[in-house]
């Protein structure tokens, strides 16, 4: 696509005219991660995807995850389910109590225990009970209702384009696209084509989705689909810079250079931090965010060693002492001029001197 497309407006304030969204990812986007990538400039952001169930019957593990801090609007929540009454009372609930910038409609999630159930992409199976929950959760909240899919069931009923026109003929008011199938759950290429022809064909704001691992992936998307913005998921594991970068290239602008270790290991600890503040059990947080810890380090020189302390971790205090280690390690592994794959590499110590 060349032409030019007229700009399309957001129903919510957002500080860029393409905005770049953090994915609702299951536990990942938390409030500490969440307000993390917002420092590191994402401009909207959502949370983990929620039943509307757990909502409406006041589920106290779920209530607890509709908690965000005032740093991280513009927000959106995001929930799921199948019944159109239970997605409305849900709605009105969360806008009643935590008053977020949006809510989102969840009809993209693969995971077998949503599906099971026709949460997520299985709604892609009953367009027209798309159309019905889509209708409710308007009715019933006066905040922007927003959707996030996929580009249909199975590759028999790939149809991206009228699947959006439906979602916004119901009352989305901002549409999401990761261009895949569900069958295809993350595997094969996100075909950002799709993406392009359903920005043409809507009248409100479409976000591309999918395969955006760095911020050159992101510019391109961007320049490849003329989407009104971009929503990044798993490119964020490890490196919540990534949208500072890509604002960088969507600007113009030189792409800045990563964080060198020391600075890495700093915004994992920053997080950590503000995971430990978060959270009410302090191992039982050390033990979730050990998946963030690996992400962080991947990549670094004999990282598989590192990432096997960090997955051991039970404490908080442990993480400053093992990168404290590494450190140590790192400075000699520059001194000598060895490459990642030199042999000589495992023999030098991850541990304190």
């Amino acid at each position: 696509m060349s032409k030019s497309l007229p700009r399309k407006t957001f129903p919510f304030a957002v500080p860029h005219p393409n905005p770049l969204y953090l994915a609702p990812m299951a536990g990942v986007s938390e409030s500490p991660f969440r307000r993390l990538c917002h420092r590191h400039g994402a401009d909207v952001v959502v949370t983990e995807f929620l039943s509307a169930e757990g909502i409406r019957r006041e589920n106290e593990a779920t209530i607890s995850k509709l908690r965000f801090n005032v740093d991280e609007r513009p927000i959106g929540v995001q929930i799921f389910g199948a019944d159109p009454v239970a997605m409305a009372d849900a709605a009105a609930m969360v806008t009643d109590l935590f008053m977020p910038d949006f809510v989102d409609i969840n009809f993209g999630c693969p995971v077998k225990k949503v599906v099971r159930r026709n949460g997520g992409s299985g709604c892609l199976k009953d367009l027209d009970l798309v159309e019905a929950i889509i209708r409710a959760v308007s009715k019933a909240t006066h905040l922007p209702v927003t959707v996030k899919t996929r580009s249909g069931w199975n590759e028999e009923m790939r149809d991206p384009v009228g699947i959006a026109l439906r979602m916004q003929d119901a009352g989305a008011k901002v549409f999401a696209l990761h261009a895949r199938t569900r069958t295809q759950m993350y595997t094969g290429q996100a075909n950002w084509d799709e993406i392009a022809k359903v920005v043409e064909a809507l009248d409100i704001p479409v976000l591309g989705n999918g395969d955006i691992k760095t911020a050159e992936d992101a510019k391109r998307m961007l320049g490849h689909t003329k989407a009104d913005g971009l929503m990044i998921g798993r490119g964020s594991y490890g490196q919540p810079w990534i949208f500072r970068q890509t604002r960088a290239l969507i600007n113009g602008e030189p792409l800045p250079a990563a964080p060198a270790v020391h600075e890495r290991f700093a915004v994992a600890l920053d997080h950590a931090r503000m995971v430990q503040s978060y959270e009410a059990d302090p191992i039982g947080a050390a033990i979730e965010f050990r998946k963030h810890l690996g992400w962080y380090v991947k990549g670094l020189p004999n990282s598989a060693d590192l990432r096997a302390k960090l997955h051991q971790v039970r404490d908080f205090a442990e993480v400053e002492t093992i990168f404290a280690n590494y450190l140590q390690f790192y400075a000699e592994y520059v001194a000598r001029g060895l490459k990642a794959d030199d042999p000589d590499v495992s023999s030098l110590s991850c541990e304190a001197a």
